[in-house]
């Protein structure tokens, strides 16, 4: 492909050459150099892929795509954009021959609930027979392939070549979840979404290497809405205004109440033999019983984003309702089967905000106790640790504090952080080091009637100590709790 043809979308000045050169490739790891390749300098954080413009030259790149002043021997095309992260973008989506519009492309943002969202939202349409690819936290799936995700939204390259994939898969429909930071660095840029998702929005991603403020970060969520043909939000958010004032996609709104396109009223909180629920009555756009088996206030939103979207496409509520029974996310409020006595859970929650969402939802069940096991990560701030023993503390019956990802601390050091924060309110609390042994002490001292959260993990497999990744699945844990037990009865 012509270089010319892989930055016609981008305001650009030739510096040096001529676009009329042969691009057999385009990477922006110098690491990955290839002869007659576009290498695009991204101004990274901590390396700046300028600093390795001579080393992909002498690899045999026939160009490259810079945002700064900077000399280039050889011969060689230099092509200066004001910023490369876009630039990289546009020629990823050029390179790829434009696959986002040969997909309906869903876009979902906020702070919580997009990846629960997605994936209900993957299970209502692939019900519908509408074949669906999915990007996010967790995995990026295409078709029968599963790979795992190292940044909830991928740099804008993999996006790319990800929908080009789903396209070659036959796939129909993609769903991804879009970070604060996705939409920065602008790893969504070069296409326009079909549907743009807010789900809700707290302070959060506010310090070094990632948003100033909470204003920043406000308004990086809010350029989804510029980038979209249509929008659906949350319209019980205290920043809904503030979300859509500069939108320019037509809108539709979703809530508990009135006034909205899809409005929930009379939840009720459900428990079947220790599976936690929810149900409410849907109208407005639908109209009829909603049942979802995933705890918390939270369902009641994600499921109604999930049925505001699939009602877009068309697909029966019959059908949105039967899939909204069967939807499971890994590591997301996930109930593992351990006895009818009592419920056992996996969430991800890893900071005091998403672990006081959680627990307060869980709280309204009415738990005989209701048991939170969590540890905090080495080499990060020292406040998560204060802020989650307070809240844990405050809204369970019983803390156990434990090892989550102690990387080059000390777990103990860690613990003992907790354990400030913890003191702060009565709950009862114990500590267990070794999670695999917390675990198995929640499940045997386990009582009718109690809620047990595993908190932190969520879907991840590993236990990071001193750099190194050590395979630890909390399921596997349960399981073999289960297996040894003689509690479940």
């Amino acid at each position: 492909m012509l270089l010319s043809e892989l930055i016609k979308e981008l305001d650009y000045e030739i510096v040096k050459g001529n676009a009329d050169v042969d691009i057999t490739e385009v990477f922006y790891d110098s690491r990955k150099a290839v002869k007659s390749g576009l290498y695009v300098a991204i101004s990274g954080a901590v390396v700046d892929g300028h600093s390795f413009i001579d080393q992909v030259v002498e690899s045999g790149a026939a160009a490259v795509l810079v945002e700064k002043d900077i000399e280039v021997s050889g011969d060689v095309a230099v092509i200066k954009v004001a910023d490369t992260r876009l630039g990289l973008a546009c020629v990823s989506a050029a390179y790829f021959g434009h696959p986002a519009s040969k997909l309906k492309t869903i876009g979902i943002t906020g702070t919580k609930g997009k990846t629960t969202t997605t994936y209900m939202v993957k299970s209502i349409l692939e019900n519908a027979g509408i074949k669906t690819g999915l990007i996010g936290t967790i995995e990026t799936i295409i078709g029968d392939k599963h790979i795992p995700a190292s940044n909830t939204t991928p740099e804008s390259y993999v996006v790319q070549q990800s929908f080009k994939e789903m396209v070659d898969e036959g796939i129909e429909c993609v769903v991804m979840e879009v970070s604060s930071q996705g939409l920065m660095l602008n790893r969504v840029a070069g296409f326009t979404f079909d549907y743009g998702i807010f789900t809700n929005l707290s302070p959060d991603h506010i310090g070094p290497n990632e948003h100033k403020d909470f204003e920043d970060y406000l308004s990086c969520k809010a350029k989804l809405f510029k980038q979209c043909k249509v929008g659906i939000f949350n319209g019980d958010s205290k920043y809904y205004d503030d979300i859509v004032k500069d939108a320019t996609c037509d809108i539709l709104t979703f809530g508990e109440g009135e006034g909205h396109d899809y409005n929930a009223s009379d939840v009720k909180l459900t428990n079947n033999e220790g599976v936690l629920g929810v149900s409410y009555k849907l109208d407005g756009k639908l109209s009829g019983e909603v049942d979802v088996p995933v705890p918390g206030d939270f369902s009641v939103y994600n499921s109604l984003t999930a049925i505001a979207i699939c009602d877009a496409f068309n697909v029966s509520f019959d059908k949105i309702k039967e899939a909204l029974l069967s939807v499971r996310v890994k590591g997301r409020v996930e109930l593992v089967n351990v006895s009818p006595r009592f419920s056992v859970m996996i969430d991800y929650a890893h900071n005091a905000m998403s672990l006081e969402s959680l627990l307060t939802s869980l709280r309204r069940y009415n738990p005989k106790r209701l048991v939170c096991l969590f540890g905090c990560g080495g080499n990060r701030s020292r406040d998560r640790r204060f802020e989650m023993g307070e809240i844990s503390s405050k809204y369970a019956d019983l803390t156990i504090v434990t090892s989550d990802n102690p990387r080059n601390e000390e777990p103990s050091a860690i613990i003992e952080d907790i354990l400030v924060g913890v003191k702060k309110c009565d709950g009862e609390y114990v500590t267990i080091p070794d999670r695999k042994d917390a675990i198995r002490y929640a499940i045997e001292n386990a009582v009718d009637g109690d809620v047990i959260i595993l908190a932190g993990k969520g879907h991840e497999d590993y236990q990071e100590i001193n750099g190194v990744k050590h395979h630890m699945d909390e399921r596997e844990i349960v399981a073999d709790v289960k297996k040894d037990g003689n509690f479940i009865k």
